[in-house]
């Protein structure tokens, strides 16, 4: 197991400080989406990693597991990272909303993406979330993602792929294309998709290897 980084503003490892942080989450009543879910889905992975993957919110599964991606999106997502030679105990991953958004129908509940209200309500918690893991790079998995992290009026078909500085939440992010949104695609469609989303983070792999040796800025 690595060793935990400790922090240093409050002497803690970042474990530590994301586990208070979850407990925070768990009792979140910020926006309506409180009342509909089972579970809040804080994130998941290596604490000190250089890489963070943050999708757009949970869905059916993940609210009930309470772990992010690990329906078929989240199976897509781990053939793509480990195609580069990556699994999850390499990065972090997490969501820009913790709770499962959902149309209620009858005995049935529908996932629908989450309204930028409800992205505002979470921010905070992101906001913290990723001050705590200090990533030098972000992935920003689909268009809510990036509207969040990136700018409100992302167009992720024609900006995926290009690296823009992080501003406070790391050195270097870019947005690349949901495994949802792939999934939905057969054929040669589908193969030419996911090569990309395989190549964006074959990017990422680099991206972080340059950034490692890259001095850090100074405080002062």
């Amino acid at each position: 197991m690595a060793e935990q980084t400790p922090d240093p503003d409050v002497g803690q490892t970042h474990a530590d400080s994301l586990e208070a942080l979850a407990a925070r989450v768990a009792v979140c009543t910020r926006c309506p989406l409180a009342a509909t879910r089972t579970q809040t889905v804080f994130g998941e992975g290596n604490p000190d990693a250089p890489l963070v993957i943050v999708g757009e919110g949970p869905g059916e599964q993940e609210d009930q597991t309470g772990r992010p991606f690990v329906g078929r999106a989240g199976m897509l997502l781990d053939e793509c990272l480990l195609a580069n030679g990556i699994t999850r105990r390499h990065v972090y991953i997490c969501n820009a909303v913790k709770c499962r958004a959902c149309i209620i129908e009858g005995r049935r509940a529908r996932n629908r993406p989450p309204t930028p209200d409800e992205m505002a309500a979470c921010y905070p918690w992101l906001t913290e979330q990723l001050g705590i893991l200090r990533p030098l790079v972000i992935l920003s998995v689909g268009a809510p993602s990036a509207k969040t992290l990136i700018d409100p009026a992302f167009q992720i078909m024609r900006q995926r792929g290009q690296w823009r500085d992080g501003g406070a939440h790391c050195r270097h992010i870019m947005a690349v294309l949901h495994p949802a949104f792939i999934l939905r695609h057969g054929g040669e469609e589908f193969e030419r998709l996911r090569q990309t989303l395989i190549d964006d983070i074959g990017s990422a792999r680099r991206k972080v290897i340059e950034a490692k040796k890259q001095p850090q800025p100074a405080l002062f």
